[in-house]
């Protein structure tokens, strides 16, 4: 299992395999109907380098993806990565590769000096719910945790359970 960067570089079957397993995670989430958009939008990330999308290649497979938007503030003078999407294939869950992911968004994190990394789940996502809690994801103090969505966030680097 090996954590790679999917950029405009990246060979087109990785690519490819990777936008499937974005139309699988909008799904998962009831997003139906439009997997050729799903498909453009994901490549479209790619080919202009506007988010950072990484996969988990086992086998030559791409077996899990993340993709993180950066933000920045100007007022605060921090940049925040929001990792918006993350999935991994049924077959392999449990195996580690969603824990290989978040690991590694956090050491780039790190490494690009952002000031914190910031996600969302379902709040019925409880295996979601906790990966990120034992990886050392909090709660957000200044999000609302009302709706269906709860968010999480936590300071890149450092040690995680």
């Amino acid at each position: 299992m090996r954590v790679v960067r999917v950029t405009a570089q990246t060979d087109t079957e990785t690519v490819a395999q990777v936008a499937e397993l974005f139309v699988a995670y909008r799904s998962f989430y009831g997003r139906e109907g439009d997997e050729d958009a799903a498909r453009a939008f994901l490549t479209a990330r790619v080919e202009r380098g506007d988010s950072l999308v990484r996969a988990v290649l086992e086998d030559g497979r791409a077996v899990a993806f993340t993709q993180v938007y950066p933000g920045h503030s100007s007022l605060r003078l921090h940049t925040t990565w929001q990792l918006n999407d993350l999935f991994v294939a049924p077959d392999v869950r449990g195996g580690g590769a969603g824990v290989a992911l978040v690991r590694h968004v956090l050491a780039e994190a790190a490494d690009a000096g952002a000031h914190e990394v910031r996600l969302e789940t379902q709040r019925t996502n409880t295996r979601a719910r906790a990966l990120y809690e034992r990886l050392g994801f909090g709660l957000a103090a200044d999000a609302g945790q009302d709706g269906e969505f709860l968010t999480y966030t936590r300071a890149p680097g450092g040690s995680d359970g």
